[in-house]
């Protein structure tokens, strides 16, 4: 009987625990972005400065506990500006499962065999992070936030 209350009191707060930081991880820091705020207009990168995109059917997500948690699917009212700026390198990063537009792994195999390109957002969106789109030629965006490696000497801890 005593291995039994031991085995207990030793799995039982590490599946409470365990519970907590997936519940974390995957609901409690991300917020929705309203599709009519500020913090919904996106635009992109262009030899003559930023130019905004008008898009339509928006969804994105957000948290403030990491610069990395942004992303946005939606779709482009137009096309993009022909002095748009390409993005070498784009590799979306995983959000959480509940948020379903945005995948991946999709995602990253259409930008690898050419479906989708990658465009500059906007450079240094926090210190070393950058704000990545993927467009298709159908119209369709998705976003995410980027480690840039312009300064790699310097250690993202910096």
């Amino acid at each position: 009987m005593n291995g039994k209350l031991v085995g207990i009191a030793v799995i039982l707060p590490a599946l409470l625990v365990g519970g907590g930081i997936w519940y974390a991880q995957e609901y409690y820091f991300y917020d929705s972005i309203d599709p009519a705020s500020d913090a919904a207009s996106i635009s992109i990168e262009t030899a003559t400065g930023p130019k905004p995109l008008l898009t339509q059917d928006f969804q994105g997500i957000d948290a403030d506990s990491s610069p990395l948690r942004w992303r946005i699917c939606a779709r482009l009212e137009t096309a993009l500006p022909a002095d748009a700026t390409p993005y070498d390198g784009a590799t979306p990063l995983y959000g959480p499962r509940w948020f379903d537009c945005f995948n991946a792994d999709q995602i990253g195999a259409d930008l690898e065999s050419g479906a989708a390109t990658a465009w500059l957002a906007q450079s240094e969106i926090r210190p070393d992070v950058d704000r990545i789109l993927a467009v298709y030629p159908d119209g369709r965006v998705y976003g995410w936030h980027q480690y840039d490696d312009k300064t790699p000497e310097r250690g993202v801890m910096d």
